[in-house]
């Protein structure tokens, strides 16, 4: 079992394994969960979103939020709506992600070492016909996994460092563009760790709606990492995002 710094047992037991499961149901069956996501709708270039008057007339079930990009073309600011509807034929027919069993082998210590400067890296995203998106990256994660070396990228989500990464189950076992990993923090600041158990597919896995990013190459591992979500599981024939 890995070691905080700390010294205490860094492994997440089995029991708050389930209990992430369990968020991650909640969260995914949400009113505005990832399977309720029904549209997302850009504007023309100038126009603002309403999103008060974009909700006028739809369901109680339905709720409006804004989002913005950046033109990958122009590099103006773009404005969108996003459509969630808490009866979609998602969350009706969701039944639950399948797992691999909880393995105390895959909760992985690393090195992360801070990188000054808001550094960008391209990342490529699912909707993007091979155009990247630049993320902020603010350091290096460093690892050996079955005796390879890797440096991987994860960037930063509104704090938190997100892991991007793929690995050969994908399109097989797991959801085929990879999966993302939440990097955990420690006391020690040049050292996290990286809990595959809780490896979670991405929203693209949920929804069509979604632009999600796509592992870069430096975050593809050689062997199989049989760990975490693998896929949706729906009722009723109801078509999974594969």
């Amino acid at each position: 079992m890995s070691q905080s710094a700390s010294g205490r047992p860094a492994t997440a037991p089995a029991g708050e394994w389930q209990a992430w499961r369990a968020e991650r149901h909640r969260a995914l069956t949400s009113p505005t969960g990832n399977l309720a996501l029904v549209e997302t709708r850009w504007l023309p270039a100038g126009e603002r979103p309403d999103a008060e008057a974009a909700r006028t007339g739809r369901p109680h079930t339905v709720t409006v939020t804004t989002l913005q990009r950046t033109d990958l073309v122009t590099g103006e600011r773009e404005h969108g709506l996003r459509f969630w509807d808490a009866d979609s034929p998602a969350v009706r027919h969701f039944d639950r992600v399948d797992v691999f069993p909880y393995d105390p082998a895959w909760v992985l210590e690393a090195t992360y070492t801070p990188v000054p400067g808001a550094r960008r890296v391209p990342f490529e995203h699912i909707r993007d016909n091979g155009g990247t998106r630049d993320l902020v990256v603010p350091g290096d994660i460093t690892l050996t996994v079955d005796g390879r070396a890797h440096t991987l990228s994860a960037f930063d989500d509104d704090g938190a460092l997100l892991l991007v990464f793929g690995d050969p189950t994908n399109g097989d076992t797991t959801y085929g563009a990879g999966r993302f990993l939440f990097v955990r923090r420690t006391e020690d600041d040049h050292r996290v760790l990286l809990d595959f158990n809780r490896a979670f597919v991405p929203p693209c896995g949920f929804s069509d709606q979604y632009n999600c990013p796509m592992p870069p190459r430096q975050n593809r591992f050689h062997l199989p990492v049989e760990a975490g979500e693998k896929l949706p599981v729906f009722r009723g024939g109801f078509p999974a995002q594969h």
